[in-house]
């Protein structure tokens, strides 16, 4: 009679087909913090934990502290803010964003007005290429803290983002999988989303520039202090520290956690439209369902801080 093996890995992935229904933890503030109402302007929630209309602020006119203050509040307790029929330029989209950070610029994107700002086109010639959840730019040192989107010119029907509220993924995580990837840290590496479309001297040059970096898994965001799930299919490539097998099961099942639609909002976009989000708290995707149709937006993102 001939022995059995037993595959190493076997009880790991079997412990990741468990299925979760029912009751889920939806908790949109940090433990200990009371809701507050907010004077300066009118919220309207668009789902429980994540995602929520800013009524009665309009982006032409100064930010005064004590809006930027309220602003900033909402950004914390919703993730994503969102702002309809503001009729502002680049250059006051920047002005806008300069209130919370200096600015980055991306190396290889199509430039607006000025380098601060991403032009994206997409058109039959760059259909479909974001339609990937991930949190922006987590292959540099310092990914970006937060991100400006305003829509120039949208298609017919279609084109909507989701995003999702990584606090939320965190807390209903399994207790063993949270003991799991305490205190593990994992690669993140632009070549896997950028590599396709640079020249083998660019992509050199380039991985010369920004090589991989290292960040934590399970991140504190620095302002609320809570736990969020910082790893994405985009750009985080294997966890250290773990045989290859067991990486690759374990982040395939922390990625596929912000699927539920529980953790998410989607927001469908009019001309003018802003949305305004926290990249240290959430992912988001871009839905591509619009072609042949264009989709034009532009995009200004404030620099980070190197998560902890």
């Amino acid at each position: 009679m001939s022995k059995v093996i037993i595959n190493e890995y076997r009880p790991l992935e079997l412990s990741y087909r468990k299925v979760h229904k029912g009751t889920r933890i939806l908790r949109r503030l940090p433990e200990g913090v009371e809701e507050n109402s907010y004077k300066l302007f009118e919220v309207k929630p668009l789902g429980p934990t994540i995602g929520a209309e800013i009524i009665g602020v309009d982006l032409r006119n100064p930010v005064t502290p004590e809006l930027k203050e309220e602003l900033n509040r909402a950004l914390l307790e919703w993730k994503v803010i969102f702002f309809r029929n503001q009729q502002i330029t680049s250059d006051q989209q920047v002005a806008f964003s300069k209130l919370w950070g200096e600015l980055e610029t991306h190396p290889w994107h199509p430039q607006g007005d000025s380098d601060e700002v991403i032009r994206f086109t997409k058109d039959e010639k760059r259909i479909g290429y974001e339609n990937v959840w991930h949190t922006d730019v987590t292959w540099r040192l310092n990914p970006a803290k937060a991100a400006v989107l305003r829509l120039v010119e949208t298609p017919p029907a279609g084109g909507d983002t989701l995003w999702a509220d990584m606090a939320a993924v965190y807390d209903n995580l399994p207790e063993e999988i949270k003991e799991r990837i305490d205190g593990l840290t994992a690669i993140h590496d632009f070549t896997h989303a950028f590599g396709p479309s640079l020249s083998q001297e660019a992509l050199i040059s380039w991985q010369k520039e920004f090589p991989a970096v290292e960040h934590p898994v399970v991140r504190t965001h620095p302002e609320t202090k809570r736990k969020t799930l910082f790893v994405n299919p985009a750009f985080t490539t294997r966890i250290i520290g773990l045989e290859t097998e067991e990486s690759e099961q374990l982040l395939q099942y922390l990625f596929q956690q912000v699927q539920t639609p529980e953790y998410q909002v989607r927001f469908s976009w009019e001309a003018n439209s802003i949305a305004f989000w926290d990249n240290r708290a959430t992912q988001h995707y871009a839905v591509s369902d619009y072609y042949p149709n264009r989709r034009v937006a532009e995009r200004v993102a404030i620099i980070g801080e190197r998560p902890f």
